[in-house]
């Protein structure tokens, strides 16, 4: 129902026929106003459209006004055209962009004092008779002006509702009542478009930090096994967004090996209602693999039944790196092993020297008894089995450079460290003679084996006597002592320290020798301390290094003993070197 009224300047019906009809239809009047300016607010248009509505409708109901909402820019603070069909578009372009002031018209009063501001005669009213606004609205036939602000719930200005009448006049009861209905409607509808805004914008940067992370939000109802999922969980499972996911079509992209594993999270997780993360790949359509990680928290929806909020995360590319980290950390281990054959040559050559000599003696020996007249077959084979003493002599000493030097895959295990440290200050007797090096050897007895890789453990051990052999080379003013120390630690520990007389280091510099490529050395290349340190780490222990209290430095680490329960989980081997 609507009705239309002209009004007098007073904003009263303009005849006695027009009063009666008023008083007799005001009632019914207003519950269609009511009823038409609510279904304006759901209408579901865009914000301009809804607004511009409004101000046709009062227009309408309203005879000669016209009228305009105009939204409020606190950036500036600005006034903005928001809708103002009826009125000239040349005023409408004057009004956008005034300051919200109080001097600069009843619009920018009314939001400035966040108040209604009545202008009942901008030609006399002496408020506005320096104002631009009232030469503007006198240009454009407009005498009188009410300017109501729109506010939101929490009382900020959203923006002003203005109506404008060729005529002076001054709302009435009436009038008040309509322009309050309006404001009010104009308020849901700002703030529900604000909101959408909102909405909107949190969408896009929620599927933009999703498509960045590579994470797929999801939620599963237990009641239903319903799934609802985002955008970037489809094209995780490369699946057409208009496909529903369903829980079944998960289950049919989880590798077969990791199927078990995976259904037996979520049934415990259905069981228990504890929260889940777990790791797995999928097995896509095309046989490609990915690896994806799923967290989910469980929570209870408004009816209590059991949900769960979640996320899985594409971590192809970060285990595809990790896995080429470690082939490169590995090579770089390898060519740690590797530059360690200049200091070894000599001891190198020398030992192997020394069985092969052995042989030589031998079989020269046992020729000279096998051609004897008469023959000395027992010295002969004596002889023989000396030689073949030496042959294996040399060949152990070969197979431990090669395991130490070449690539290998690493074999985690049981390793005596006492055993591998006699074997390695075996290996450089010579360079420790040649260096004039004296060697106190403080081999703990009793010493737990530890879990890890024997030849690692070999090149970290080699790595730090190389360089305590190295920092003594320019020492002649005071003997050149070298102490390696293997001792049990509280906690199932086991600590290796290699302490020398060289030059030492500072404090400063510590830890910095353990980054990569840094080096204090005139011909080192910086990998062997933090290939070392790399290796440690993986063996769930600690490197470091520290000056001695006299000359010299220590460089020690520790590593957990066979005995400790813990080392359970470290029984695998580090990705890296």
């Amino acid at each position: 129902m609507t009705i239309a009224c002209e009004f007098s300047r007073e904003g009263h019906p303009q005849n006695g026929a027009g009063q009666a009809a008023y008083e007799r239809t005001a009632p019914a009047f207003w519950r269609a106003s009511d009823n038409r300016l609510l279904e304006l607010a759901r209408s579901g248009g865009t914000l301009s459209e809804t607004l511009d509505s409004v101000c046709r409708f009062v227009e309408e109901v309203s005879g000669e006004c016209r009228c305009g909402i105009y939204l409020i820019d606190w950036r500036g603070p600005t006034v903005r055209t928001g809708a103002a069909p009826g009125l000239a578009a040349s005023f409408n372009a004057a009004i956008c962009g005034l300051p919200v002031r109080s001097d600069s018209g009843p619009c920018a009063r009314a939001a400035y004092l966040m108040t209604q501001v009545i202008a009942a005669d901008l030609d006399s009213d002496p408020l506005w008779q320096a104002s631009e606004f009232r030469s503007l609205a006198l240009a454009h036939g407009l005498r009188s002006c009410w300017c109501t602000p729109i506010c939101s719930p929490a009382g900020s200005v959203l923006g002003i509702f203005a109506i404008l009448q060729r005529s002076p006049a001054r709302p009435t009861p009436f009038q008040q009542n309509l322009i309050a209905g309006v404001a009010h409607v104009a308020s849901i509808v700002i703030e529900n478009a604000r909101l959408a805004v909102t909405i909107r914008r949190s969408e896009a940067a929620l599927a933009e930090t999703e498509r960045l992370s590579c994470t797929g939000s999801f939620v599963w109802r237990l009641s239903t096994d319903e799934v609802i999922g985002s955008g970037q969980l489809h094209r995780i499972l490369e699946l057409d967004e208009s496909q529903p996911v369903t829980l079944g079509l998960i289950r049919s992209r989880i590798h077969p090996v990791d199927h078990p594993s995976v259904c037996e999270a979520l049934e415990r997780a259905r069981s228990d209602g504890n929260d889940i993360e777990h790791e797995h790949r999928l097995l896509m359509p095309d046989q490609s693999i990915k690896y994806v990680r799923m967290t989910a928290h469980a929570a209870r929806d408004p009816d209590g039944h059991l949900e769960y909020i979640g996320a899985i995360q594409d971590v192809t590319e970060r285990r595809l790196s990790e896995a080429a980290l470690g082939k490169a950390r590995s090579e770089l281990a390898h060519v740690a092993r590797v530059v360690s054959l200049g200091p070894l040559s000599a001891s190198i050559v020398h030992e192997v020297n020394q069985p092969l000599s052995g042989i030589v003696i031998n079989a020269s020996t046992c020729l000279r008894m096998l051609t004897a007249d008469p023959p000395n077959v027992a010295g002969a084979l004596e002889t023989v089995r000396r030689a073949l003493r030496d042959a294996r002599l040399a060949s152990e000493i070969i197979a431990r450079l090669h395991a130490l030097f070449t690539k290998k895959e690493p074999k985690i295990g049981s390793v005596e460290l006492n055993e591998v440290t006699r074997e390695l200050l075996t290996l450089l007797q010579s360079d420790l003679q040649r260096h004039r090096v004296s060697l106190r050897a403080e081999l703990a007895e009793d010493l737990p084996p530890v879990i890890g890789d024997r030849v690692q453990l070999q090149q970290v051990i080699l790595n730090l006597l190389l360089n305590a052999l190295e920092a003594m080379n320019s020492i002649d003013d005071r003997s050149r002592r070298l102490v390696v120390r293997t001792e049990q630690e509280d906690g199932d520990r086991v600590r290796l320290s290699v302490s020398d007389s060289g030059v030492g280091l500072d404090f400063q510099i510590a830890e910095r020798l353990f980054e990569p490529f840094y080096t204090t050395k005139r011909s080192g290349m910086g990998i062997g301390l933090f290939v070392s340190r790399f290796i440690i780490e993986h063996h769930r222990g600690w490197l470091r290094a520290a000056p001695n209290d006299g000359p010299g430095a220590m460089f020690s680490f520790s590593i957990p003993s066979l005995g400790r329960e813990a080392m359970s989980s470290c029984c695998r081997a580090p990705r890296g070197p």
